[in-house]
C-alpha cells in the first residue's frame, strides 16, 4: 500500500508523460496531415473512423468532436465490421482506421476491405511500417516513445496522443469551413450555448399573459394585476403603448411612503421610460441589460406596440446563464 504523497508522485508523473507525448506530436505533422484534411473537406460523402479496443473507443469520440463541428461523421467498429457492418460505407466516403500497432489481426484483415469502394483510406497509427500503414492512402503518424503505464501495456498516452490527432483535424476542418459560434450552436440547440446563441426574447412570450393596467387604474388594480400574472411587474399602457412600468419594490415604497393609499393611480406611482427589450432580440442579450441595471424585469416593445414582460427567473430557469 502507498502513501498519500506517493499516490501524487504517480498521478503526476503519469500527466507528465502523457503531456510530453502530446507535446511530441507536433513534429510528426506532415505532408499526410494536410493531405487527410483536404480530402476531408474535399468529399462529398462522410467520414468513417473506425478501430479495435480502446482506439474504438478514440474513434467513438473523434466521430462526435467531426460531427459537431460540422463533418459528418459515422463509427464503424472494426470487429462489427467483417460481420456486415461495412455495407455502411458508400463510395465517395473518407475512412480513417486507428491502430496504435497497425498490426492487430482484425486490422490486417479490414484494412483492404475498406478501399474496396475506391475509399481513400487513412490510417492513424504509432508504426509508419506496420501492415495498416502500407494499405493506407494517407498516414496521421500518431508515435509515442512509450505509455504511461508502468508495464509499458495499457493505452494511454498512445489513446492521448489519438484523440489530441482527432481534434487537430476537427479544429482544422474548423477554420476551413469558416464554422461560428452560431454554426455550432445549431447542432446543439439544447445545451446552454445554444439557446445563448439562438433563443430571442419573442420565444419566451406568452403574449395571452402579459400583465397591463392603464395609468388612471387604481393601485388595487396594478398589485391585483401584478399578483395574477405573477411577473413581478406590470406595464402601464395607453393604446397599447408603454408608459411606465410598476414593480414589487414600487408598490413597496408606496406602502411605506402613504398612509392613505386612496385615490393613488399606477400613473403616480410608475417608472417613466422602462428599461425595454425587442422580441427578435437574443435573450442572453437581454440578461447581459438586466445584470447592466441590477433590475429583474425587462419590458418588451416591438416598435411601439407592448408584447409582454421578460422576467430574469424565466431566463435561469432556461439555463442559459
Amino acid at each position: 500500500m502507498i502513501d498519500n504523497e506517493a499516490i501524487l508522485a504517480c498521478a503526476r508523473k503519469t500527466i507528465l508523460s502523457e503531456s510530453e507525448s502530446v507535446a511530441a506530436l507536433a513534429q510528426y505533422l506532415d505532408h499526410d496531415f494536410t493531405e487527410s484534411v483536404q480530402t476531408i473537406y474535399n468529399t462529398n460523402g462522410r467520414v468513417i473512423i473506425t478501430g479495435i479496443g480502446k482506439s474504438a473507443l478514440i474513434a467513438a469520440k473523434i466521430v462526435a468532436t467531426l460531427n459537431s463541428t460540422g463533418t459528418p461523421s459515422a463509427f464503424l467498429h472494426a470487429a462489427e465490421a467483417i460481420h456486415g457492418d461495412l455495407g455502411m460505407i458508400r463510395p465517395g466516403d473518407v475512412v480513417i482506421c486507428i491502430s496504435k500497432s497497425g498490426n492487430s489481426p482484425e486490422i490486417k484483415a479490414l484494412a483492404p476491405l475498406l478501399k474496396r469502394d475506391g475509399n481513400i483510406l487513412i490510417g492513424m497509427t504509432a508504426n509508419k511500417e506496420s501492415y495498416l500503414a502500407k494499405e493506407s492512402n494517407l498516414i496521421l503518424h500518431a508515435y509515442v516513445e512509450k505509455e504511461a503505464c508502468p508495464n509499458n501495456l495499457a493505452p494511454t498516452n498512445s489513446t492521448t496522443v489519438q484523440l489530441v490527432m482527432g481534434d487537430a483535424l476537427a479544429i482544422c476542418l474548423m477554420e476551413m469551413r469558416g464554422f461560428t459560434p452560431e454554426d455550432f450552436a445549431k447542432y446543439h440547440p439544447g445545451g446552454s450555448l445554444g439557446k445563448k446563441l439562438l433563443l430571442r426574447v419573442g420565444d419566451m412570450l406568452d403574449e395571452s399573459h402579459k400583465p397591463m393596467v392603464k395609468p388612471d387604474d387604481s393601485v388595487k388594480v396594478a398589485i391585483h394585476e401584478i399578483s395574477e400574472k405573477r411577473l413581478g411587474a406590470t406595464a402601464v399602457v395607453t393604446d397599447n403603448t408603454v408608459t411606465g412600468i410598476i414593480t414589487d419594490g414600487d408598490v413597496r415604497r408606496m406602502l411605506n411612503d402613504r398612509d392613505n393609499i386612496s385615490g393613488v393611480t399606477a400613473a403616480d406611482i410608475m417608472t417613466r421610460n422602462p428599461k425595454t427589450v425587442a422580441s427578435y432580440d437574443m435573450v442572453v442579450d437581454a440578461f447581459n441589460t438586466m445584470e447592466n441595471y441590477a433590475i429583474t424585469q425587462l419590458v418588451v416593445v416591438d416598435g411601439n406596440e407592448y408584447k409582454g414582460i421578460l422576467h430574469l427567473h424565466d431566463i435561469l430557469k432556461e439555463g442559459i446563464v
